[in-house]
């Protein structure tokens, strides 16, 4: 299989739910609010409650396992933003490109309390707890409190990436047994959903770069210290 056949790939529902919030919140190219009044687009399909409240869906309920073997739950990142994304430590085509990106925005703020990662990977059967300890240690990450490398069962694992609102499916003919999308998800303390960036790509990452900072200026964004 070429790694066409592994492009990022959103929901078309959503990538058109996805520009139309965009197209609204000012982020598209031509904006020109100040820094400190722009706020990030919560993303997702929101319920309307007859006296006019908007609820945003929530990211979804899950308990995994990380490297370190210490169970994750959304409770881990309480009062935190993180990253999430999908990826396997076997695969030869985005996934490579994706962590050095990621690793950008991690060594942009290794140590600081109100920012963690989520990678969950896609092959579990390989990617047992010792494998994703030596992957995270060659990446440089000695701190599993703050970047997780989880597993859990797979399809576990793709009903999260279809509720986090990016791709993964079985595909035997791939290696590992899976494609997925190439997407990093931002989500805030409050488990919305803020902002999907393409990790294969730079400019994405640096889009991330610049809004990252946007979410943690808001009010009670985060209640952890940095």
């Amino acid at each position: 299989m070429d790694s066409s056949s592994i492009r990022v790939q959103l929901h078309p529902l959503r990538l058109g739910l996805l520009a139309g919030l965009l197209a609204g919140s000012g982020l598209l190219a031509g904006c020109t609010d100040a820094p400190a009044t722009r706020r990030l687009p919560h993303l997702g399909e929101p319920q309307v409650r007859a006296a006019g409240d908007t609820l945003w869906p929530l990211t979804p309920a899950f308990r995994v396992l990380n490297q370190d073997s210490q169970q994750v739950t959304p409770a881990t990142f309480a009062g935190q933003v993180y990253l999430t994304d999908f990826f396997f430590t076997t695969c030869p085509t985005i996934c490579p490109g994706m962590q050095r990106q990621l690793l950008r925005v991690y060594t942009r703020y290794q140590g600081d309390r109100r920012v963690a990662f989520l990678s969950h990977t896609i092959d579990p059967d390989h990617d047992t707890l010792p494998v994703l300890r030596e992957y995270a240690q060659r990446l440089g990450v000695r701190d599993a409190r703050q970047w997780h490398f989880a597993t859990a069962p797979r399809d576990t694992i793709f009903t999260l990436a279809r509720q986090y609102l990016v791709s993964a499916q079985r595909d035997p003919t791939a290696p590992g047994g899976a494609v997925h999308s190439g997407a990093f998800v931002l989500v805030d303390a409050r488990r919305h959903i803020r902002g999907i960036y393409d990790g294969t790509q730079p400019a994405e990452v640096d889009r991330l770069l610049r809004e990252l900072p946007l979410l943690l200026a808001e009010p009670g964004a985060v209640t952890s210290g940095p």
